[in-house]
């Protein structure tokens, strides 16, 4: 298989952590249900690819997101198979207390949150107010602080929103920092619908540093609606962001957002750190061979090029 010629630059991490979203972000736009097996599958094959973390499936309720009605389903097999147990983080978004409690028995030791950085994406995807959603995640991350686990906040809509338009970068800013000042462990800031750019992405990051946010305690989370994911991607490296969100094969946007097309492409991000000589552990070709798969299973191919590219 053909790999990128290595022109490392110094001014870059030495190593970067991908957060796998596919199994969780990436199928919860998919309108045909995948069956519970082929999620088995495709969970074991990405943390067998070295992937750092899978982020395995949410706690929300069916009527929402009826892709992921099988959470404790699978959470079950994968503790079965001895995954949950394993070195691989495989963490669960919990929309609220109830889905805390799920996965407070089902034995997952990372959760993850999710709010919105404007008001209309808060009431049309939490059914709150922006100050709201603060009252109703403060006793989930303290529970699930409590309790040992890890704890990511993800926060959407940081460089535009469909209904609002233009995001100002402080409300962006001072969002996520309450957010880390609940007890948040990282937040995870999000391009919802991809329309962030090089100079948006650093100017974020430079207003988070300047309130005392280090890029330690960030995570960025790109898509590709206009090309911009990977320049954006290196943007944030060269601020010092080492933890990135991608989508084995491009799977996944937001189903609550308007315009919101697949995340960045966990091969296109690998194939880029690799040319620059950025580690990630990740095997590349067993990475694009269980996109591969995992495209025939949907019957459609991958959007993926570097999976294009190197697929058999």
């Amino acid at each position: 298989m053909r790999s990128p010629q290595v022109v490392r630059d110094p001014s870059l991490p030495a190593e970067v952590t991908i957060w796998e979203v596919g199994p969780r972000d990436g199928l919860q736009n998919e309108s045909r249900v995948v069956p519970l097996a082929v999620k088995v599958e495709l969970v074991s094959r990405l943390v067998a690819t070295g992937l750092p973390v899978v982020e395995a499936t949410s706690f929300v309720h069916p009527a929402w997101v009826p892709q992921l009605a099988d959470a404790d389903e699978l959470i079950d097999r994968l503790a079965a198979d001895g995954l949950l147990a394993g070195g691989t983080p495989l963490p669960v978004l919990v929309p609220n207390e109830r889905g805390l409690d799920r996965a407070l028995r089902a034995g997952v030791t990372h959760v993850a949150v999710f709010l919105s950085a404007t008001e209309t994406f808060a009431r049309r995807n939490l059914n709150c107010g922006l100050d709201e959603q603060y009252t109703m995640a403060d006793p989930v991350v303290m529970r699930a602080k409590a309790a040992g686990l890890h704890v990511r906040a993800y926060l959407s809509m940081c460089f535009g929103d469909p209904w609002e338009g233009d995001v100002p970068v402080e409300q962006v800013a001072a969002a996520g920092r309450r957010l880390l000042a609940m007890g948040a462990d990282q937040l995870s800031l999000g391009d919802t619908i991809g329309v962030g750019t090089v100079g948006h992405v650093t100017a974020l990051l430079r207003t988070l540093a300047a309130g005392g946010t280090g890029p330690e305690q960030l995570a960025m989370h790109f898509h590709d609606t206009y090309g911009q994911a990977l320049a954006n991607t290196v943007a944030a490296m060269r601020a010092g962001v080492t933890t990135f969100d991608a989508s084995a094969g491009g799977l996944g946007g937001c189903p609550f957002a308007q315009s919101a097309t697949g995340n960045l492409a966990s091969e296109d991000l690998v194939w880029m750190l690799d040319g620059l000589g950025v580690r990630t552990g990740v095997d590349l070709g067993a990475l694009v061979a269980t996109s591969d798969w995992f495209a025939g299973q949907l019957g459609r191919p991958s959007p993926s090029r570097v999976v294009q590219a190197l697929a058999d």
